[in-house]
């Protein structure tokens, strides 16, 4: 019991000092997660930082992928561009709500409005030497007027838009298309560093912001 409790110090202190070591000066911790994330068999290490740096928006965040080589943590990449800033969510404040690791995919979900809301789930996997964005959803509206939901896999081009209206004489009748759009080159290093890319579906005229 006493080797056990020792081996678990032992462990704790590597993982305190893995993550010290690349912690941006000042910054909090948000969320730790663990998984393999590059096919290895081996976990991977997602920390998302809260900075001290800030804009008019607020707190800018770091999210930062930890690898393990030869007992020693390295950082296999890390982006200021992929999370939102602390008041990004509007009224609701903070948009971040999660980091999950599903089938060695990176999953980000983040969210926000008021009476209007929104929200959205990035799915990134690790190939050619960096985390490239494969998969987006996201829902968006207000109760009462409208809902719509988008679901778009960036691997295939493949992307359904529905929109449930319910105030029909303000917003005309409810609409779906599937469109296929190839070609978009998204990860964390770019994810929301240039303008919101701008997608318009020919047949229902509506437009998704990515």
């Amino acid at each position: 019991m006493k080797n056990i409790f020792c081996l678990l110090l032992i462990l704790s202190g590597t993982f305190s000092f893995g993550q010290k070591e690349f912690q941006p000066k000042g910054s909090a911790v948000i969320e730790t997660v663990d998984g393999d994330l590059d096919g290895d068999q081996i976990p991977e290490k997602v920390i998302i930082y809260n900075t001290k740096d800030t804009t008019e928006y607020g707190n800018i965040r770091e999210i930062q992928i930890l690898k393990k080589v030869n007992g020693k943590w390295t950082i296999l990449e890390k982006s200021r561009n992929a999370i939102l800033r602390s008041n990004d969510g509007g009224m609701m404040g903070d948009p971040y709500q999660s980091t999950e690791i599903q089938k060695g995919i990176l999953m980000i979900t983040q969210a926000g409005g008021s009476s209007w809301k929104w929200g959205y789930t990035d799915k990134y996997r690790f190939r050619n030497g960096r985390f490239e964005l494969i998969g987006y959803s996201s829902g968006s509206g207000k109760p009462e007027e409208y809902w719509t939901d988008i679901d778009f896999n960036l691997s295939t081009g493949q992307l359904n838009f529905e929109k449930e209206v319910e105030n029909t004489k303000e917003y005309g009748k409810s609409k779906k298309e599937t469109l296929i759009k190839k070609g978009l080159k998204i990860n964390l290093q770019n994810r929301n560093q240039e303008k919101r890319r701008e997608i318009l579906l020919p047949k229902t005229k509506e437009k998704v912001y990515l």
